[in-house]
């Protein structure tokens, strides 16, 4: 009897665990578009859309800086928007640079019917380089990416005039991240659910999991590489961040920050992040208005 009752709620349960799985991967690559409107007032930008070569558009504000002072592309992280990286480029604006916020393809204001986890976001960062060369011809550029942001410029085919990378909180591979979040999520039963995810890739998205290794780029990045995660981070342990810098190369730079879990690392530790990232811009970039005007 007690076999019996076990092998009918088996069966029961079979459908529901499939049908739960199949509703995650419909949430994770769902779109997320909302109204961002303009840039505040003490950014001293405008709002800016330019198109990329797949026939999408990508929204963004830009604010110019000072000339010689270089530019930056600021990429938010998974299900957010450019917003995110205000902070930051309102800190780099204020150094002289001039800077570039965007939404990430599927995200806030730009085009997208799909979450890709990278690929073809990357679309929309190879747009925002070639809208940057345009706008500020001659300026050295530097990108920082959180998380998505990051996975969307390793992932990019090309990198013209990109003279230094600041990489924070992403993944090596997608079977990793699934796998990390299933886990911190539903403990050791997460992890064998992640195959049933990655399933689902190629006919929601049209990317192959096989797409989605970062990790398996980063040697063949040409600029410098300033790679940050976080000390508690659990959707990318201290580890993974490590792995990352190693296949970047010698040269490549590190910074696990403590006490940071998978959070905002600028809002987390504001004055060292200014220190570690304005340092390694510098180095890269030229210096900044704090640095020669006071």
């Amino acid at each position: 009897m007690f076999r019996r009752n076990w092998l009918a709620l088996a069966a029961c349960a079979a459908p529901v665990a499939a049908l739960a799985v199949l509703a995650v991967g419909e949430l994770l690559s769902r779109p997320v578009q909302r109204a961002i409107g303009t840039p505040p007032a003490a950014l001293h930008g405008a709002t800016v859309g330019f198109a990329t070569t797949s026939g999408g558009t990508v929204a963004g504000w830009a604010a110019d800086g000072a000339p010689g002072r270089g530019a930056v592309l600021l990429l938010h992280g998974v299900r957010s928007d450019r917003r995110q990286m205000l902070a930051r480029a309102l800190w780099l604006h204020g150094e002289g640079r001039a800077v570039l916020l965007i939404d990430l393809p599927s995200h806030g204001e730009s085009a997208g019917e799909r979450i890709t986890f990278g690929a073809r976001e990357s679309a929309g960062v190879s747009a925002a380089l070639q809208y940057m060369a345009s706008r500020w011809p001659g300026e050295a550029i530097a990108v920082v990416g959180v998380s998505l942001g990051a996975a969307s410029t390793v992932l990019a085919p090309a990198l013209p005039g990109v003279k230094a990378l600041v990489l924070e909180s992403m993944y090596p591979t997608i079977d990793d991240a699934l796998r990390n979040r299933l886990h911190r999520v539903l403990g050791a039963a997460g992890p064998p659910l992640a195959p049933l995810l990655l399933t689902q890739l190629p006919w929601r998205t049209g990317v192959r999991p096989d797409e989605l290794r970062p990790i398996d780029r980063m040697a063949q990045l040409s600029a410098p590489v300033l790679v940050l995660g976080g000390e508690l981070d659990r959707h990318t342990p201290p580890d993974e961040t490590r792995q990352l810098r190693d296949r970047a190369g010698a040269t490549a730079g590190l910074w696990i920050v403590a006490g940071a879990a998978h959070v905002d690392l600028h809002r987390h530790a504001p004055a060292d992040y200014q220190m570690r990232v304005g340092a390694f811009l510098r180095q890269h970039l030229g210096p900044g208005r704090a640095s020669t005007d006071s």
